[in-house]
């Protein structure tokens, strides 16, 4: 029979045993605390990136109130109309004037047009105003009728619009008839402009609609001398 020798577990060995297994217990924690860690970590920059987009739209968007609202819904379509006032120029005027005019007038407001919209979208507000949204703004001529003594947009919520007669006349004529009715309806048409951008600049808010109102202004406050001008010598 063969006899087996027990050996002694040393002092050594325990002590080498014990240390192998704290570390190991602990590599194992350091791994469950590195997991949280990384899940906070994501967490932060999850939160940090959502607060940044918000940041960013708000920033785009800009500080607005209802003035800075109810001047893009209005002036949006009365750019429209202008840049169908001056579309008829091209085939109906007969004064190189009032055709060169009428090409500055839709090189100007086309873009603002896009402006506008771009602006009202950045806001969360719809491009046209509810019905009765937009009271006081008759301004067309003050109850005194057109240059040419027609009652221009008296009875449009904007000032200046034209009415769908006015429209009508307008596209019916051609040659010097058509310069001196294009260059009376713009002057009123301008005048409107000129009165929503300056209640824009009294009562606005946002500073990129009120810099919009101060371009209005002067742009065409110098086409209505323009016009007033060629009026006199069609």
């Amino acid at each position: 029979m063969t006899a087996f020798t027990r050996v002694p577990c040393r002092p050594l060995d325990r002590r080498l045993a014990l240390v192998g297994a704290v570390v190991a217990g602990g590599l194992l924690l350091a791994g469950c605390g590195g997991n949280d860690d990384t899940k906070d970590a994501h967490d932060g920059s999850a939160k940090g990136a959502t607060a940044t987009s918000g940041a960013t739209a708000s920033s785009a968007a800009g500080a607005f109130n209802d003035a800075d609202v109810s001047f893009a819904q209005m002036m949006i379509p009365h750019h429209e109309q202008a840049l169908e006032m001056a579309g008829l120029a091209d085939d109906r005027a007969s004064d190189a004037r009032i055709k060169s005019l009428a090409g500055r007038i839709e090189k100007a407001q086309d873009p603002e047009i896009a402006t506008l919209k771009s602006w009202l979208r950045d806001w969360g507000k719809p491009e046209k105003a509810s019905p009765g949204g937009m009271p006081g703004m008759d301004h067309g001529s003050d109850g005194a009728g057109g240059t040419d003594g027609t009652d221009h947009g008296s009875g449009g919520a904007m000032g200046g619009m034209m009415s769908e007669k006015d429209m009508r006349k307008l596209e019916a004529a051609k040659g010097a008839a058509f310069d001196r009715a294009f260059a009376s309806m713009m002057i009123d048409h301008h005048k409107g402009a000129i009165t929503m951008a300056k209640d824009e600049q009294e009562n606005g808010r946002n500073a990129k609609a009120k810099k919009l109102a101060d371009d209005v202004i002067k742009n065409q406050s110098a086409e209505v001398t323009t016009l007033r001008t060629l009026l006199d010598r069609l």
